[in-house]
């Protein structure tokens, strides 16, 4: 992991950027929350995807791939987050200077 870390930062450092961009740039809409089967899903299927990682179960170039592109979207969704909090902060105390 370090490796993919210290060889891939620039993709890294893209995809953290990228999600910031995303996160920043979305339109926040406050809908309908996901329901509690659903995330107990998405929750068992990253589970599961990280559990792969850590047990080297996809050996060779197709393992090293899918650990870089797991990591990759963390880095995403981090970034995603990051930004939406960073709009939502600056946007509501603009709207608090008004």
């Amino acid at each position: 992991m370090a490796y993919l870390a210290v060889f891939h930062w620039g993709w890294l450092a893209g995809a953290l950027v990228l999600g910031f961009c995303m996160g920043w740039i979305a339109v926040v809409h406050r809908g309908q929350p996901l329901s509690g089967v659903m995330m107990r899903r998405i929750a068992i299927i990253v589970a599961t995807f990280v559990a792969v990682v850590l047990a080297r179960a996809i050996p060779g170039r197709p393992g090293y791939w899918f650990d870089l592109g797991l990591v990759m979207f963390a880095f995403y969704l981090v970034g995603c987050a990051v930004g939406s909090w960073l709009r939502d902060r600056v946007v509501a105390r603009h709207a608090a200077a008004k």
